[in-house]
């Protein structure tokens, strides 16, 4: 049988590190006000001159150089963002895709907010295994910093730039496949988190202006957030039958590590398993899962054939879970 297989990781990082202390300058804010909340100690932000494009295009060319494959060999190409280098077209995907110099091959871009690499390997997985496509190339690619209102300390000391992207190609070994992935959506909760899109209609409300930056009912997210991770991750367990002593690495969405912390503690999985990198990326949506899955494999821990469970939740809402094994 034919399975889809996570051949390779890899993620990028713009050069310039934003600490805690930044944000004192300008906000009624302090590093440990930040951290206290939301466990983060700095992130990175893209210069004017990068793009998410940029972002992906790096981290794609490591992935590919870590898979063995060239870029004539991709079939697909396809990139998650809240965050593309245009408002509806070209596509990010597109952008990229002629940076690797990748020719005639099809590339789109999905917009599933936090959510968005877990829904590219379900699209993947399932190209895969209909014999759609053989060897595709996911991308998780953010400049989160591109729609963050500096002046709302609500936001915008949460997020960070960064990108993360894997090649996945077919295999016939059951233990080095992508098992299985769940996802799902809810746009009851739009409100939650989104970004107001400005138009000619609507750019001035009572003669003020409306930012097309990231807004965000904060209590609201972290509560149904906590609750849908938990459920989701007991639902995928269950179903493969798996126990969460049996996996290698838990590796959620990086948002707030007080959500890591209840979701982890909840399932009851140990601070070995749980992997943590939002102290060093922020929030960088898209990018999160695999720039987290990058981290724990260039510290020599993620090993061929180990077990690994993801989960996030973005705005939408959105959510998902995928159980893998790394195949790389």
């Amino acid at each position: 049988m034919k399975y889809a297989c996570l051949k390779s990781i890899a993620s990028y990082v713009p050069k310039r590190c934003v600490k805690n202390s930044e944000f004192e300058k300008t906000l009624d804010t302090t590093d440990e006000w930040i951290q206290k909340r939301t466990g983060i100690q700095t992130r990175y932000f893209a210069s004017d001159e990068e793009n998410t494009s940029d972002l992906g295009f790096q981290a794609a060319k490591l992935a590919l150089d870590r898979s063995g494959l060239q870029a004539s060999d991709i079939d697909l190409v396809i990139v998650a963002t809240l965050s593309p280098d245009y408002l509806n077209m070209p596509s990010t995907a597109c952008l990229i895709s002629a940076k690797l110099g990748i020719r005639n091959k099809p590339a789109f871009d999905i917009s599933t907010a936090c959510s968005g690499f877990i829904y590219l390997l379900s699209l993947a997985k399932a190209f895969i295994e209909s014999n759609t496509y053989n060897n595709i190339l996911i991308i998780g690619a953010e400049k989160v910093s591109s729609v963050l209102d500096f002046t709302d300390r609500g936001t915008c000391v949460l997020f960070g730039d960064g990108a993360g992207a894997a090649v996945i190609t077919p295999t016939t070994d059951k233990n080095h496949s992508i098992l299985d992935v769940h996802i799902s959506a809810d746009g009851a909760y739009n409100d939650f988190l989104f970004t107001p899109r400005v138009t000619k209609k609507s750019e001035f409300i009572q003669g003020q202006s409306i930012p097309q930056c990231i807004q965000m009912k904060g209590n609201e997210t972290f509560k149904l957030g906590v609750k849908t991770l938990i459920s989701d991750v007991e639902e995928i367990l269950q179903k493969n039958e798996i126990l969460p002593s049996q996996v290698d690495f838990f590796i959620p969405h990086q948002a707030n590590l007080r959500i890591i912390s209840a979701v982890g503690e909840q399932l009851k999985f140990s601070s070995e398993q749980v992997v943590i990198t939002v102290q060093k990326y922020g929030n960088t949506s898209a990018a999160s899962i695999p720039m987290a899955m990058n981290d724990v494999y260039e510290s020599g821990r993620l090993k061929s054939g180990n077990l690994i469970l993801l989960d996030a939740f973005g705005g939408g809402v959105t959510w998902g879970s995928a159980l893998l094994y790394f195949g790389g």
